[in-house]
């Protein structure tokens, strides 16, 4: 397994629909643990497809480093659908395509979602406070949505030259990235 390059803010597939999996394969599995080496290696606790350059309908999740969440499981999520939301929570929210920019984001405060396991099983779960931020951040990757389009535009131009400079590749990470440069 290896540690896939993340692509950055500016790059055309951050902005792509991801596809449906149609069926869980040796492929599929070896995308998934590469993405959780990945999102490992660069401190995340969330990662899409898209972000390592793949239009397949999988997330991948572990907040088991943060102390209030450490009994959840890491966890993989194939083809994940939201059924119902409810309520709201405004939480400061990062992202490893979009390196050194935060800001607050509004999300549901409770979810009930479905999608398949890596035995291709249909799952059902409900999930609330970070563990719902997280899921529905990854979300909107597959649906080639960033956190930053969740913010009004005054935060938007707040953060413009910081993200003309992530297009250029002028940041600093300690993970392998992909710059707005290279379009797949």
């Amino acid at each position: 397994m290896s540690v896939l390059p993340i692509y950055t803010y500016g790059a055309v597939v951050l902005r792509k629909k991801a596809q449906p999996i149609t069926e869980v394969n040796d492929e599929t599995l070896k995308l998934i643990m590469e993405m959780f080496e990945t999102m490992r290696n660069a401190n995340g606790i969330g990662l899409a497809a898209n972000q390592v350059g793949v239009l397949q309908r999988v997330i991948v999740v572990d907040i088991s480093g943060v102390e209030e969440t450490k009994d959840v499981k890491p966890f993989p999520l194939i083809n994940p659908e939201v059924i119902t939301q409810s309520g709201t929570c405004v939480m400061e929210e990062g992202c490893l395509s979009i390196p050194e920019v935060r800001d607050d984001v509004e999300r549901a405060e409770k979810i009930t979602l479905r999608f398949k396991d890596t035995s291709f099983r249909d799952v059902q779960i409900e999930a609330n406070g970070l563990l719902a931020r997280v899921i529905l951040h990854e979300i909107d990757h597959l649906n080639g949505t960033l956190f930053i389009d969740r913010l009004l535009s005054s935060r938007r131009k707040f953060h413009r030259e910081k993200l003309k400079a992530i297009e250029r590749g002028e940041m600093e990470v300690s993970y392998p990235v992909v710059t707005a440069s290279v379009t797949v």
